[in-house]
């Protein structure tokens, strides 16, 4: 598929949305100004978030989990206020790229699926590459899932519905954090949910070569995030799974998996393969294809019919996973 036929695939909703984004040659995230960059996201991310009115039915506490050098985690827990009982908790991993983002830029959206779902989110504020390479932030995702289970009467959690989410680099986060996870035995997740997840530092897929100019997360982009995530390693043979999850060579053991992809996203097809081969090692996994969409579609045009559909879908395998569990 060449570029023009990229864009002639797009959804209409999607496209018209598309012409409004402000863009700059390098496309919405230019990875070669990363300060910029990061800045231009968290004043965006404000932005938005001065918009929406606050939901005073969702409390929000910042906890501080110690890691092992001595720095601290910080971890963002919103819940419904006035829930009673053990509460599920899904651990949340913004997206970004594994080099942008911070946890509290999702506030607003997992405001929303608290009150839908009727869950507790930790949304967990790892480190981000080049300052911390991979696999870092996979494992602040570990430290986060073990203290989350240590401290859950405390916390008012349920233990057993501990699960795990991301989008696009957050949620090849989440992937490689339940891989360590399965790994070191501890008690496993009640499932993943990835939504477009950034999974395979390779770049060798059809569509990591068709989605070039589309302008939201394209090769360039994406190829100059895993050399910041990775250095050198970046596409050679000396990757390990909890870096690049798309390089695990056994996925039997891992919980049941949610993964949303899009069709005109460079993420495509790494995609699609992860749940392939997670099925083809036994693991249940339900996977949802939007047509014509672009990557992080949901975010950049949440009021048209396909995000829509993708947050019925979302939302209802949160809620039966959790449910399917109640204490």
């Amino acid at each position: 598929m060449n570029t023009k036929n990229a864009h002639e695939r797009l959804d209409p909703e999607l496209a018209e949305v598309l012409k409004a984004v402000p863009m700059t040659e390098a496309g919405v995230f230019d990875l070669s100004d990363l300060d910029g960059t990061r800045a231009g996201v968290r004043a965006f991310a404000e932005a938005i978030a001065a918009r929406i009115p606050d939901e005073p039915s969702v409390s929000v506490e910042e906890v501080q989990v110690p890691r092992p050098d001595g720095s601290t985690l910080a971890i963002r827990l919103l819940r419904p206020t006035g829930a009673a009982g053990p509460l599920p908790v899904l651990v949340w991993f913004h997206g970004g790229g594994q080099v942008l983002g911070y946890a509290a830029q999702d506030d607003p959206t997992l405001k929303h699926l608290v009150l839908e779902v009727g869950c507790a989110v930790a949304s967990v504020d790892y480190r981000l590459a080049p300052e911390a390479p991979a696999p870092a932030a996979a494992e602040d995702g570990l430290l986060a899932h073990r203290w989350l289970r240590s401290q859950a009467a405390a916390l008012g959690i349920d233990e057993g519905r501990v699960a795990l989410a991301g989008q696009s680099g957050g949620g090849g986060i989440a992937a490689a954090t339940a891989l360590m996870i399965r790994d070191q035995d501890e008690p496993a997740p009640l499932f993943q949910a990835l939504s477009y997840p950034m999974l395979d530092d390779r770049n060798t897929t059809a569509s990591s070569h068709e989605v070039t100019d589309i302008g939201i997360w394209d090769r360039t982009t994406n190829t100059l995030a895993w050399n910041l995530i990775l250095g050198d390693r970046a596409g050679t043979d000396d990757v390990p799974p909890y870096s690049a999850p798309a390089r695990a060579t056994n996925l039997a053991g891992l919980p049941p998996t949610f993964i949303a992809a899009a069709e005109l996203d460079v993420f495509r097809d790494e995609d699609l393969t992860y749940a392939t081969r997670l099925q083809a090692d036994g693991v249940p996994v339900e996977l949802h294809l939007y047509p014509g969409a672009y990557h992080a579609f949901d975010l950049f045009a949440p009021e048209t019919a396909v995000s829509a559909a993708y947050l019925h879908a979302w939302y209802g395998y949160l809620r039966r996973q959790f449910s399917a569990r109640q204490p």
